[in-house]
């Protein structure tokens, strides 16, 4: 699996893709598949505050419950309505199916996180190979 380069990774699997202050955050292609057949998403209300590495909502799967964290701070504005009727949109398009949109409050917080590159062999790594 490659990994858009536009877009940084966390450690947790969010990735998030910025635009100025801009940016828009989804879980990788990797959870997903970690997670198997995703049949809940839960995210916050527009106008939510999020703190970088702060739980933000949930992913539920048949298998488990994972808590989605921030990958930066800042504030919702606006989130993937179509997830609410839809999750399994997630499992068919990973990096397509964002979850919230936010304007954010630090964006070089985004220097901290992953490049495509390092959250590729971070994965390895994650899964022994």
């Amino acid at each position: 699996m490659s990994y858009p380069a536009d877009r940084k990774y966390t450690k947790e699997h969010e990735w998030i893709q910025a635009n100025g202050t801009s940016a828009t955050v989804g879980i990788t292609d990797y959870a997903q598949q970690s997670l198997g057949d995703i049949v809940f998403v839960e995210t916050p209300k527009v106008g939510a505050e999020l703190a970088a590495g702060k739980t933000f909502g949930t992913v539920e799967s048949v298998k488990a419950v994972s808590d989605l964290f921030a990958p930066a701070s800042g504030t919702v504005t606006e989130v993937n309505g179509d997830l609410a009727t839809s999750p399994e949109k997630v499992n068919k398009d990973a990096h397509g199916s964002w979850m919230v949109k936010l304007t954010l409050k630090n964006p070089s917080e985004l220097d901290a996180l992953l490049s495509a590159a390092d959250y590729e062999k971070f994965v390895a790594e994650e899964a022994g190979h």
